[in-house]
């Protein structure tokens, strides 16, 4: 079915991919061997031997960095903030495309200085090219306890990152500014979205059409 639509890529998500671990492997091979690209949304919770294996057939992934708090991450996701940062890091540290993905909930991690905190870390271990997305929280299903994320809040988070990272987006409010790309040099709209379509692309041959500026990422 990809193959018959013209997909570039296939992305593993919805839910967690390292669920259906084995499923996932076979499918990427199947799409490397046709030059279809391989991208997974991810928890970043998984072992580092499987992660090894899964980056041999791997392009792009975004992870979803819930908290830059331990206690939270044990107390919410019963998971934990040190592995999820092994992961990430030893991402960072492949040829696999990284991106990261923060939903703020009031209450939780809207603190500013655990913003500061997470961006500092992002910065200094992965670089000042790193992508990340900040994410409006809506109360949902087992967790009502907290309020729809504010708008302030979200663009407060997006000016702290941008003060280390040059690629920050926020998402789940509907059209604005911050959901496009912008040359880190010059500062021109490279790359315009409207929701889940792409308006203009002014990216050629990976670098800024207007000065040049090469510009990080996986371009056809």
């Amino acid at each position: 079915m990809a193959l018959e639509s013209g997909c570039e890529s296939i992305a593993y998500t919805y839910n967690e991919p390292t669920v259906f671990y084995e499923y996932a492997i076979e499918t990427m091979k199947l799409a490397r061997k046709n030059s279809i690209k391989n991208v997974w949304v991810s928890n970043g919770y998984i072992n580092e031997k499987p992660l090894k294996h899964l980056i041999e057939y791997l392009d792009g992934i975004n992870v979803d960095l819930k908290f830059f708090n331990e206690e939270n991450y044990r107390k919410v996701t019963r998971g934990s903030l040190k592995s999820v940062l092994r992961t990430i890091k030893f991402l960072g540290e492949s040829s696999v495309w990284l991106e990261l993905t923060n939903l703020i909930i009031p209450g939780y991690n809207d603190d500013e200085s655990q913003i500061r905190e997470m961006i500092d870390w992002i910065s200094r271990e992965l670089g000042k090219n790193t992508v990340i997305h900040f994410s409006r929280f809506f109360p949902m299903y087992k967790m009502q306890d907290s309020e729809v994320t504010p708008i302030q809040t979200l663009k407060k988070a997006h000016d702290i990152a941008s003060e280390k990272l040059k690629f920050v987006y926020v998402g789940n409010i509907g059209p604005n500014k911050h959901d496009n790309t912008y040359c880190p040099k010059c500062g021109a709209l490279l790359i315009e979205r409207i929701g889940f379509d792409v308006v203009q692309n002014n990216i050629v041959g990976g670098k800024c059409k207007f000065c040049g500026e090469k510009i990080p990422g996986v371009w056809g």
